[in-house]
């Protein structure tokens, strides 16, 4: 009897051994389909969607990864669309490159793991009450904020004397209400008065930043993605005027700014990919994986408008490449 029960239960772990095998093999074998969906094309985006699938690609290798690449042109519709277009190829993986990107994902599907990349604040752009660092929701990601506080404080060291200070914003992008709301009063609190320009879309940009410029001394722009797309624009209105842009990153900062305390959009790109190994791979739960944040930020300056502005910038600064 004894043997008998012996021999069963060696069958049994064999059987058990043979379907982990099996099920190893499996996991090996699987081909992930990734919807990649990008807001607007533009160099701070563009190095956070390389980023993630840099990212991927050294984890899981290129014949396991199916990456469909959607880029919106900028508009809100185009991203529900290609969110439903995800969700009826029944992707493994969602990641949402800006704000609207990710509002599209969110609204489009409760059961895809969503990862947002380049996004602001998650808790105003999902409208979340109590967000304590997870969203709770299928939805995680990375933040593109630099400490607001040190950016005004950046602003205040560049510019001692200036006094008004213009805030120029897509009123369209919650990312950049957000960020204006919070830098207002530190602005305010290190004593400059502030002045709001806000627009609806690039048609109204050059309106808008030719009326701050005949009203302050300093500009400062957000991580905005309609600005980030007309640099040039800024740039051909602010440089002759004599007004400097101070910018809240360093794609924007290379278009149109003099400096900016800024994060790297491939970092960020790069840790979310490594957020959907741990989703995809490893079984990690999307609602409860803490928002992560860009493990470093640099001051960096635009040498030529610098030194068209006769702008003194500080040994510290890493200049633009």
């Amino acid at each position: 009897m004894k043997k008998t029960v012996r021999r069963i239960c060696t069958l049994l772990a064999a059987l058990l051994a043979l379907t982990a095998l099996t099920g190893a093999a499996f996991a090996d074998e699987k081909t992930y389909n990734i919807g990649i969906i990008q807001l607007i094309q533009h160099p701070a985006l563009d190095a956070a969607t390389q980023g993630f699938r840099d990212a991927l690609v050294e984890k899981l290798g290129e014949d396991k990864l199916n990456f469909d690449y959607q880029n919106a042109q900028g508009d809100s519709a185009n991203c529900a669309t290609i969110v439903n277009g995800f969700v009826a190829a029944d992707v493994d993986l969602i990641m949402a490159n800006a704000t609207s990107a990710l509002q599209a994902a969110f609204t489009g599907t409760e059961t895809i793991p969503i990862l947002g990349t380049s996004i602001t604040d998650y808790a105003s752009a999902l409208d979340l009450d109590g967000f304590d660092g997870a969203t709770g929701y299928n939805v995680s990601g990375t933040c593109d904020l630099a400490p607001l506080d040190e950016q005004a404080a950046l602003l205040k060291a560049l510019f001692p004397e200036a006094k008004t200070v213009g805030l120029v914003y897509c009123s369209a992008e919650p990312n950049s209400r957000y960020q204006i709301d919070v830098i207002e009063p530190l602005l305010n609190e290190l004593g400059c008065e502030t002045v709001r320009y806000s627009f609806a879309d690039s048609n109204d940009i050059a309106s808008v930043v030719t009326n701050a410029v005949a009203e302050v001394e300093v500009i400062y722009v957000p991580t905005d993605n309609t600005l980030a797309n007309n640099t040039e624009v800024v740039n051909n209105i602010c440089l002759p005027a004599g007004i400097p842009v101070i910018a809240g990153e360093e794609g924007i900062c290379a278009g149109c700014g003099v400096a900016t305390l800024s994060i790297s959009y491939y970092d960020i790109g790069y840790v979310t990919g490594e957020m959907a190994y741990e989703i995809l791979v490893n079984g990690a739960d999307v609602s409860t994986m803490p928002i992560a944040y860009a493990p470093e930020v640099t001051k960096k300056y635009n040498a030529e408008n610098a030194a068209a502005l006769n702008v003194a910038i500080p040994e510290d600064y890493v200049a633009i490449d």
